[in-house]
């Protein structure tokens, strides 16, 4: 046989034999990364410190990058922590009041939502008509969740944060107050107790307002009732006319006497929360 046709041959078997090679090669390798791969689950399962700080390097490393591509620094859970709701996730009774309120309150409706869901959760636990919270709301801050008064009422309900501090050690602290959820909650809390106290409503929200020894309270019992009183016709479906102009009125705070023995006088505003 001449060389030029064992050239071909050879060349067959050098190619048959490479192929093999690297086929080999390619099947050792995936095996050897499978054990690999095995071998570094079974070892974060055994050291779960070692899976926590590989989370937090490759999360530190996926927020590099973000500010590196976009200039923004990633954080998932904003959307959880945020105050808002669908209002057409809400029954329909809720949903108006949240659209109504939107609209004369000119606040987005997906917070107002998750409002008044939360004010009809509330007042089922306090025994109070939620509509007559989503009025001290109203009237108090226009569902301004970081308002503050002069003397240091805060939130969507006023509370007075330093008479109140207590009330809120079960939400990590003072700064719950700018809390929009955990600050109608000790309001609404506030206000039944008020309620409680002085026998009814119209006295009750007196004593919320911090005129409970007064015989005036500056006319804020009759806004907040008022208020109570649309919103009860929009939660029965009746049409009621939104105004845009602002509900709130500029008056002098109304100073409270010192209260009796037999008042709650932790759970009374030192003055009218309105600017």
């Amino acid at each position: 046989m001449s060389a030029s046709t064992n050239l071909p041959l050879s060349l067959r078997r050098a190619g048959n034999a490479f192929v093999r090679g690297l086929f080999d090669l390619t099947h050792n390798s995936v095996a050897l990364i499978g054990i690999a791969v095995l071998f570094v689950a079974i070892t974060l399962v055994v050291r779960p410190e070692l899976r926590q700080v590989g989370e937090i390097r490759l999360f530190g490393w996926l927020q590099e990058r973000q500010l590196e591509l976009t200039g923004l620094v990633s954080d998932p859970v904003a959307s959880d922590r945020a105050t808002a709701a669908n209002p057409q996730d809400l029954p329909k009774q809720q949903a108006s009041l949240a659209l109504w309120l939107s609209k004369k309150y000119r606040i987005a409706p997906e917070p107002l939502s998750a409002l008044v869901a939360e004010a009809y959760d509330v007042g089922t636990r306090v025994k109070l008509d939620p509509t007559l919270i989503l009025a001290v709301m109203a009237i108090e801050s226009g569902f301004n969740p970081f308002k503050q008064s002069h003397v240091g009422a805060q939130g969507l309900m006023q509370v007075m944060t330093k008479v109140h501090s207590d009330k809120y050690q079960s939400f990590g602290g003072q700064f719950a107050a700018f809390d929009p959820l955990a600050n109608l909650r000790v309001g609404a809390k506030v206000l039944q107790d008020c309620i409680r106290s002085a026998g009814s409503v119209e006295s009750g929200l007196k004593y919320y307002v911090g005129a409970a020894n007064l015989e005036d309270d500056g006319g804020y019992a009759a806004k907040v009732i008022a208020e109570q009183s649309r919103l009860q016709r929009v939660a029965q479906g009746r049409s009621v006319p939104v105004w845009t102009t602002p509900m709130l009125t500029t008056r002098e705070p109304v100073e409270a006497a010192p209260p009796a023995p037999d008042q709650v006088a932790s759970d009374t505003k030192a003055t009218v929360a309105l600017n």
